[in-house]
C-alpha cells in the first residue's frame, strides 16, 4: 500500500501547498464536545441526513425551520407521546417534505436516541466513547437499531455530528484503490468496509492524524481538483 506521506504530498501540490491544504480541513469534535451534544440535536441531524438522502439538499435546508417546528424541536421525549394521528397529519404538512416513510423514521429514530441515551447517559456521550478504529461497528449499529441510517447516510450523520470518521465518497474510494486497496468502486459490502477500516487504521497509526482529516486529504489528492472556495462550499461531501 502507498504510504500516506505520498498521498498527502500529492494533495498539497494540488491545493497549493501544506498551509493551503490545512485551511480546508474540517474540524473534528473532541470527546468533550461530543458528550455535550443534546439528544434533540442528534435526532435533528438524523432527520436532516435521512431527508437529504436522494433529495436536493437545498430544499431541505430552505425548509429546515419548518422541520424544527413540525417535529417539536426534535425533543425525543415530546415526540414519544404523540399518537399515530399526529404522524399521519405530518404527511400533509407543507412546512416539511411530505415523504411518509421518512416522516415515520423520525418517530423510530426518536425511540432509538432515547434507548441509547438511557444506556449511556446521552447519545453524545455514547458517541464520545466509540473509537474511530471501529467505525464499521458503529455504522452497523446505526443501520440495525436506527431507521434509514445505513450506508452513506450513517457516514454523513457521523460527519455532521463532528464524530471523527471517514466517508466512502467517490474520491476517497478512488484514492484507496489507487493506493493499492482491493475494493470495489462502490464500497457497500462488509468485506470492503472492513478493508477500508483497516487501511484507515493503518494510516492513522502512521500519521497520527484524525480519521476525518485522512479521509478529506485522500479526497483532495485525486479526481477533480477544485479550488479552496469550491471545497468550502461543498461541505456536504468529501472533496
Amino acid at each position: 500500500m502507498t504510504s500516506f506521506k505520498v498521498i498527502r504530498a500529492r494533495a498539497e501540490k494540488r491545493k497549493g501547498g501544506a498551509k493551503a491544504l490545512e485551511k480546508v480541513l474540517r474540524p473534528v469534535a473532541s470527546a468533550k464536545v461530543l458528550a455535550k451534544l443534546g439528544d434533540d440535536r442528534v435526532l435533528a441531524e438524523m432527520t436532516r441526513r435521512v431527508f437529504s438522502a436522494g433529495f436536493a439538499w437545498s430544499v431541505i435546508e430552505a425548509k429546515w425551520e419548518g422541520f424544527e417546528a413540525a417535529f417539536l424541536g426534535f425533543a425525543p421525549a415530546k415526540l414519544a407521546f404523540k399518537p399515530d394521528e399526529y404522524w399521519e397529519t405530518l404527511t400533509s404538512d407543507t412546512r416539511i417534505v411530505r415523504n411518509g416513510a421518512k416522516i415515520m423514521s423520525v418517530r423510530d429514530n426518536g425511540r432509538f436516541v432515547q434507548e441509547i441515551a438511557r444506556e449511556h447517559g446521552g447519545f453524545g456521550k455514547f458517541l464520545a466513547t466509540w473509537p474511530s478504529s471501529d467505525q464499521i461497528g458503529l455504522l452497523d449499529l446505526l443501520a440495525r437499531r436506527g431507521s434509514r441510517l445505513g450506508g452513506q447516510t450513517g457516514q454523513m450523520l457521523l460527519r455532521f455530528l463532528g464524530w471523527d470518521g471517514f466517508v466512502t465518497s467517490r474520491d476517497v474510494v478512488a484514492c484507496l484503490r489507487d493506493a493499492g486497496l482491493d475494493i470495489a468502486e462502490e464500497v457497500k459490502s462488509k468485506r470492503d468496509l472492513a478493508r477500508v477500516q483497516a487501511q484507515f487504521n493503518a494510516w492513522a497509526e502512521e500519521t497520527g492524524l484524525p480519521y476525518g482529516h485522512i479521509s478529506h486529504i485522500c479526497a483532495m489528492s485525486i479526481g477533480e481538483n477544485r479550488t479552496a472556495e469550491e471545497i468550502v462550499a461543498r461541505t456536504r461531501s468529501d472533496h
